[in-house]
């Protein structure tokens, strides 16, 4: 898989947003953007041509149109044509540019989630409330989690089975214990066989691997702060075992735990 950490450690700034139902005259005149057009299409088509590019986008269709692109777009039926459009700067923590690592064309269906999402955008782009700032940059970075888990990620965590999801927050909340896959199965009223197959299929991981994760990121988290020993942090991780922690901390981050820095 691409490496995602100039992504991961980028900034978007929001220039421009519309949620809007277009006007009988709508288009975009030719230009070149300044800044990554992320427009997302729930009604309607439109007629895109990018860089040369003809492209029909319709209900459903995401584009993210990367900084430096030549644009233009008309549509057959304007009174039909509703979409989201966010015009942003992505940037790296020390200010450089970076772009978005999304298809320019891609279909990821009308999402009743994700609309809702970016209703609270356009909500807190239109009140400005005091703080708004902040909070429509971690609206937008939410919807662009959203998209990438639909679109790039292995594994999208907002379709989970609401068993599943369940599930997860049980193990969250009880890592440390003994825990069996029987318990967290009947804690969602499920047969433990049955469970075990329903979480491999949504989480792509075994109830085991996953609950070992969560058990080693904690460890992990713990080591660094240099408050507990190598054989404490296993403890308290719900490993009752020291050596089997500390051969897993290994194979899973590569370093013994004790070479953890605090």
């Amino acid at each position: 898989m691409q490496n995602y950490d100039d992504f991961n450690n980028a900034i978007p700034t929001l220039d421009y947003f519309r949620y809007r139902t277009a006007t009988p005259d709508w288009r975009i005149d030719p230009s070149i953007t300044d800044f990554v057009d992320l427009t997302y299409v729930v009604g309607g088509s439109a007629n895109y041509t990018i860089n040369g590019q003809y492209l029909h986008v319709a209900a459903g269709d995401l584009l993210c149109i990367p900084r430096g692109t030549h644009r233009t777009a008309t549509s057959n039926d304007p009174l039909q044509l509703t979409l989201f459009a966010a015009n942003f700067h992505m940037q790296t923590l020390d200010g450089q540019h970076t772009a978005v690592p999304l298809p320019l064309h891609s279909h990821i269906g009308v999402n009743d989630d994700l609309i809702s999402w970016y209703k609270r955008l356009n909500e807190t782009w239109l009140r400005r409330s005091p703080g708004y700032v902040m909070r429509v940059r971690a609206n937008l970075m939410f919807i662009m989690q959203r998209i990438m888990a639909m679109l790039v990620y292995e594994v999208d965590t907002f379709r989970f089975d609401p068993r599943i999801k369940t599930a997860i927050r049980y193990i969250t909340d009880h890592y440390a214990e003994p825990l069996h896959i029987s318990e967290v199965a009947k804690a969602v009223s499920l047969n433990p066989v049955y469970f075990g197959a329903l979480f491999k299929k949504e989480t792509q991981v075994t109830f085991r691997d996953y609950l070992n994760m969560i058990r080693l990121n904690q460890a992990e988290d713990m080591l660094r702060t240099g408050e507990w020993n190598v054989t404490e942090v296993a403890l308290r991780c719900g490993f009752v075992d020291v050596f089997y922690f500390s051969r897993l901390f290994k194979k899973n981050k590569g370093i013994p735990p004790s070479s953890v820095q605090g």
